[in-house]
């Protein structure tokens, strides 16, 4: 096989897996809690995104490893993780919580799919292997932080529980 074939397997693969693990075990968990303790959940599992840095360490990643995949990569991974961070951070501050909620996912999620037209442009799944080290990131990492998104948005915009709108109607009426 090619090195591009087998980078594009590994990622399918990568999504299969961590669907068929989201759906039997994640999922349900996220779903038996509240809204603001299923976001705090997916905004502390986003907070390691700073490790995306790794894409700038010679060393880590081959020399050659495109400029412009590596850098975008890094410092998206980066913003994302620093606004799951201020979320998780301003948790007693609902409005505040909300706000940083949405904007890690906003840029999160930009910041994947973009990582995905950057690599295609730069033609990264022929030179996988120039991720060295951090190959294990776009395989095993980002199906998951891609799939947490998602859902994340599904909570975000889905119809709010019947006692939020209870209590959302009881404020109204004050």
């Amino acid at each position: 096989m090619s090195t591009e074939s087998i980078f594009q397997t590994h990622l399918v693969l990568g999504y299969v897996a961590w669907l068929l693990c989201f759906g039997a075990h994640i999922l349900p968990w996220l779903k038996s809690m509240d809204r603001v303790k299923a976001h705090r959940a997916i905004a502390t599992l986003h907070s390691f995104r700073f490790f995306g840095l790794v894409f700038l360490l010679p060393g880590v990643v081959g020399p050659n490893l495109p400029a412009s995949f590596a850098t975008f990569a890094a410092y998206g991974d980066l913003a994302a993780g620093l606004l799951a961070m201020l979320a998780l951070i301003t948790i007693r501050i609902r409005p505040v919580f909300w706000l940083f909620v949405v904007a890690f996912n906003l840029v999160g999620m930009g910041d994947l799919v973009l990582d995905y037209y950057h690599a295609i442009q730069a033609g990264l799944p022929a030179q996988a292997g120039e991720l060295g080290a951090a190959y294990a990131i776009p395989i095993i990492y980002v199906p998951l932080l891609m799939i947490t998104h998602v859902f994340a948005f599904y909570l975000l915009l889905g119809p709010q529980p019947k006692a939020t709108r209870a209590l959302a109607g009881e404020a109204a009426v004050s």
